[in-house]
């Protein structure tokens, strides 16, 4: 495991890791978010540094249990007092590794848990490794002292498990009295599922119990698949006053390491055995990462969908009611009515264009206050439209977010109330409408450019011929049906009929669909501002599918390296 390739492999997945993010409230994502913390950390304080010298000591993490006695057991294996123990809980609080002097280079800042902040002092500080180098621990391995795994303080616990991770071997303390409690038979099956070296020691057993005890545990640790574990009792002693048991009760520990510690050959047995467990475990749950990570996407393209759904729907609707005739109702008709007086000429539609186009003229001379109620009516109603249709979609598309613990934390998270319409929604609808009114008018005056002289535009005006021109958007889907078309509908051919009068059918045609294009370019644009405050929502927590991918290729990458080294094995008999 310390090749190259391999080295190389761990460096690109940690590289991968650091750049997943898992920002949408998923139901699983609480844990995930753990997953990844855990696989960084397991690759910054064990995975990579191992690999990169597996001729380090051997680091064995004492762990367990709240009172199994840890600090006792290390104090008595040094010799001496090296880690603090008492009666208050929790006794350990920050970390303490006992080393062999002419090991130290080994643990300096940039290796072992880097982030861990060396001294040479007692400390009850949790983000700090005290380093203790005694003669009585043999060259080529290291004991480290770990806070209890079941500490009150969460941060005690988080702390145990980060060390139990970058272990090589874990000394696990339990006691007589707590052998079966449910934690540490939790930390022991992640051990199992690791393939990480364990030695379980039962410590603090009356001598009455020894033989009922052992014979329940070795039950137990077989069941879990840790039948091979060592396993040593030390009977129960008094300590000194320096927490130090008789030298008999732990020299089985003792005798034991000191061999492992002596056997270069057994040390590598043991570190390639769990660096290959914790390499397998990282590629099986770095791809439960990627998995996790293609879930945000597809939540984040989700939710990106139910926005643009709502919007895109409104932006139908407003097309349709502003092309099939809604608009020439109410307000917008009464007042074309009066503008081209249609009362006579609706009678007269069936008669010679050319009498219809006279009359028009005569009906239209002489009312430009008329073609200006027309258009304050036009804003007004494409105005309310506009803000009704903006209203509906925000409201739409935060109920589909709302349904969805993503999008609802999302809509939590936002300054902005989204299911509304902006707030100045109504002022940048007004200004559309003006801005595209004035764009009307500018067509008629280009248009009209070698017509201006001529009777019948000089008749209808600048203003007549472009409330007309915005009547005949109104309806320029023909989608008038019954009594409307009597109404809306004649009123629309007449606008029409003035039209053609001036400009001829050709250019109306061309006048007509200008308008219209130009009309839903600028509602597309207002709309897209709309949706675009819950794509900034989505924006502020962004998910990359290109990490999906690269995540999975170092994890192939690992598993290819795993298994090619697993096929030496098998040829060679030894990987070393």
């Amino acid at each position: 495991m310390n090749d190259s390739p391999m080295l190389t492999a761990l460096v690109m997945l940690h590289g991968a890791l650091q750049e997943v993010r898992l920002p949408l409230e998923l139901p699983e994502t609480p844990q995930q978010r753990d997953l990844l913390a855990e696989l960084i950390d397991q690759l910054e304080d064990y995975a990579i540094p191992r690999s990169m010298s597996v001729e380090a000591p051997l680091l064995a993490v004492v762990g367990g249990s709240t009172g199994a006695g840890k600090s006792t057991l290390v104090n008595s294996i040094v010799g001496r007092k090296v880690t603090e123990s008492g009666v208050l809980r929790p006794t350990t609080r920050s970390p303490v590794l006992v080393h062999h002097p002419d090991d130290a280079a080994w643990f300096g800042q940039d290796r072992l848990l880097p982030e861990l902040q060396r001294t040479d002092r007692q400390t009850h500080d949790p983000k700090a490794l005290q380093l203790v180098a005694v003669d009585s621990i043999p060259p080529g391995l290291a004991i480290l002292d770990a806070p209890d795994i079941d500490s009150v303080e969460e941060q005690n616990r988080t702390l145990a498990a980060q060390l139990l991770a970058a272990a090589d071997m874990w000394l696990f303390v339990t006691s007589a009295a707590r052998y079966a409690d449910q934690v540490p038979w939790d930390f022991l099956k992640q051990a199992a599922e690791r393939s990480t070296a364990v030695a379980i020691v039962l410590d603090r057993t009356p001598d009455d119990a020894v033989d009922t005890v052992e014979a329940h545990l070795a039950r137990m640790l077989a069941s879990r698949g840790l039948k091979d574990s060592p396993m040593f009792t030390v009977r129960e002693g008094v300590p000194d006053a320096d927490g130090v048991l008789p030298a008999t009760l732990v020299s089985e520990v003792t005798t034991w390491l000191a061999s492992l510690a002596k056997d270069a050959d057994a040390r590598t047995v043991v570190v390639q055995q769990t660096l290959d467990g914790a390499v397998r475990n990282l590629s099986r749950r770095s791809f439960a990462v990627s998995e996790a990570v293609a879930a945000q996407v597809e939540a984040a393209s989700g939710l990106r969908a139910d926005v643009d759904r709502a919007y895109d729907e409104a932006l139908a609707a407003i097309h349709e009611a502003s092309a099939d005739g809604t608009l020439l109702r109410g307000e917008v008709l009464a007042r074309w009515q009066e503008f081209v007086g249609t009362g006579e000429l609706l009678k007269s539609l069936e008669t010679k264009v050319g009498a219809v186009r006279d009359r028009l003229v005569n009906a239209v001379r002489g009312k430009p206050q008329q073609a200006e109620r027309v258009t304050a009516a036009v804003e007004s109603g494409l105005e309310t439209l506009l803000l009704e249709h903006a209203e509906g979609a925000a409201e739409r598309a935060a109920k589909a977010w709302r349904s969805h613990g993503a999008g609802a934390a999302l809509l939590a998270a936002g300054d902005d109330d989204v299911s509304r319409a902006s707030r100045d929604f109504r002022r940048r609808a007004e200004r559309l409408v003006r801005d595209w009114q004035h764009g009307v008018l500018d067509l008629v005056r280009t248009e009209g450019a070698d017509k201006r002289g001529t009777a019948r535009f000089m008749a209808y005006g600048v203003n007549g011929l472009g409330v007309s021109l915005m009547v005949v958007v109104f309806a320029s889907t023909g989608g008038l049906t019954g009594a409307e078309v009597g109404i809306a509908g004649g009123s629309a051919v007449l606008g029409q009929k003035l039209l053609e009068a001036v400009f001829g059918d050709q250019a109306v045609r061309r006048l007509i669909a200008t308008a219209r294009d130009d009309l839903d370019r600028r509602v597309a644009e207002l709309m897209q501002g709309e949706r675009a405050r819950f794509h900034a929502l989505l924006a502020a927590a962004p998910t990359d599918t290109t990490v999906v991918e690269r995540l999975r290729e170092c994890v192939r990458k690992i598993d290819d390296l795993r298994y090619a080294a697993q096929h030496r094995v098998g040829e060679h008999g030894s990987s070393f």
